[in-house]
């Protein structure tokens, strides 16, 4: 920010008005604008209305313009923030992985809502920031939850919103199934990349500054998909459950996978917006006393 810039935001109030006008062009200026402040002042949103004439040092002006600026630019506040809240739980985020989305606490409600063992053995297939393996942690302390992504900052990551939260999940690098070993989870779950390559709204907002190779896929997104449930019924026990999620109009084609696949009792789940977003279904096979009785 210029220092004439700087003189007209030197207080709460005044640098409120200038981001609100800077970000016109946001869906939520005002929100936007506030959540920078607060973060730049170390204090909550309340702060700002409570003492709108309390003067910001140099050092805040700065950041916030420099915030400010790159949000104008379409810059993810996820990745400004350096933090986004999935499932009540913070989770730290970084360029090198998806930004968690509420629609997906759909799938971990879901997941939740199953009949697992009390010591399920879980498996989370690309897990990013580890939001759906940490939500799953933070409500079943016994299960014993696996992530794994092939990317190694993203397992860093993982691993550090782990340790800051005390959730007992591992993280681990694998290319899907690639480095697993275990072949009996009783739930495999992952939100994998599912965008088409030509799909517009990968030049719209956030997913604009996140990694391509999260979002992805080949097939008309579906070929990450379809190599998941292809190979899902290897490392599950009988009657284990898959849960993905997908794009909102991939739903039959996912059911059709499974299906495909052998599961039973296929289906789809909606998000918050009423899309089916994620699908499930049940592995087929023998239990051991089945086969024994043979």
């Amino acid at each position: 920010m210029a220092d004439k810039q700087h003189s007209a935001v030197g207080t709460v109030a005044q640098a409120l008005q200038w981001a609100v006008a800077q970000l016109s062009e946001s869906s939520s200026p005002k929100l936007d604008a506030e959540v920078l402040l607060a973060k730049v002042l170390a204090k909550q949103r309340s702060y700002l209305f409570t003492w709108p004439e309390a003067e910001l040092t140099a050092a805040q002006q700065q950041q916030f313009s420099a915030w400010v600026m790159q949000r104008q630019a379409g810059q993810p506040m996820a990745y400004l923030l350096g933090e986004r809240e999935f499932w009540s739980l913070p989770l730290a985020t970084n360029p090198s992985t998806l930004i968690p989305r509420a629609d997906t606490e759909c799938l971990v409600e879901f997941v939740l809502s199953l009949t697992l063992p009390a010591t399920a053995h879980v498996l989370d297939l690309g897990t990013g920031t580890g939001a759906i393996a940490l939500a799953l942690a933070s409500e079943r302390k016994h299960w014993h939850i696996q992530g794994i992504d092939k990317e190694a900052a993203a397992i860093a990551l993982a691993s550090a919103n782990a340790t800051r939260l005390q959730l007992p999940v591992s993280f681990s690098r694998s290319d899907w199934f690639s480095a697993i070993t275990n072949q009996g989870f009783d739930l495999i779950v992952s939100n994998p990349p599912y965008i088409d390559a030509n799909d517009v709204h990968l030049q719209q907002g956030d997913v604009r500054f996140e990694p391509r190779s999260a979002l992805v896929a080949a097939d008309a997104g579906l070929a990450d998909l379809a190599a998941i449930v292809a190979q899902a019924p290897s490392y599950l026990k009988p009657r284990g459950w898959l849960v993905v999620e997908h794009g909102w109009q991939q739903a039959a084609a996912v059911r059709q996978l499974m299906v495909q696949q052998g599961f039973t009792a296929v289906a789809s789940g909606c998000d918050y917006g009423g899309n089916e977003r994620y699908t499930y279904g049940q592995c087929v096979g023998q239990t051991t006393e089945e086969a024994s009785n043979e």
